[in-house]
């Protein structure tokens, strides 16, 4: 499946409708360039979750926690120099009780689930980018008629 939007608003708007269909154990794995609109299209998760907080990339801290309606862990693996570095930080603690965004992933994907909905942002051009979504992901589905719905 592949989606694009036409601003950050749109972007945002985008990973709201998808945060409103995460629960616990869901985990999304996020892939693209720096610039991208990964972050923003967390923060629209987040918003999607329920989470008050304005959500910013954990660069240097690697693993942002955020109470929403459900538990929100937001990683970044951009600066992890090993899938163990990420385990040493936490992360697969918030795998059973949260919903998870890994900005990154492909640096850690053989530790993230199988189930994980993996998503690729391109970049367009300064207000374009395109979403494709893939993987083992039961979201998949469920996205699509929700979507498609909307």
């Amino acid at each position: 499946m592949i989606l694009k939007t036409k601003s950050v608003k749109e972007t945002e708007e985008l990973g709201k409708n998808i945060g409103k269909l995460l629960r616990p154990r869901d985990v999304v794995a996020l892939i693209g360039d720096l610039g991208a609109g990964k972050t923003a299209f967390t923060r629209g998760i987040a918003e999607g979750l329920g989470v008050k907080e304005y959500v910013v990339s954990p660069t240097f801290t690697i693993i942002n926690f955020y109470k929403g309606n459900i538990p929100f862990a937001h990683v970044d693996a951009y600066r992890v120099e090993s899938e163990e570095e990420l385990e040493e930080a936490g992360f697969l603690d918030f795998l059973d009780e949260c919903a998870v965004v890994v900005e990154w992933a492909d640096k850690v994907k053989n530790i993230l689930p199988e189930s994980s909905l993996w998503i690729e942002i391109r970049y367009i051009n300064e207000n374009e980018r395109e979403f494709k979504f893939y993987g083992e992901s039961p979201l998949i589905p469920i996205i699509e008629r929700e979507l498609m719905q909307n």
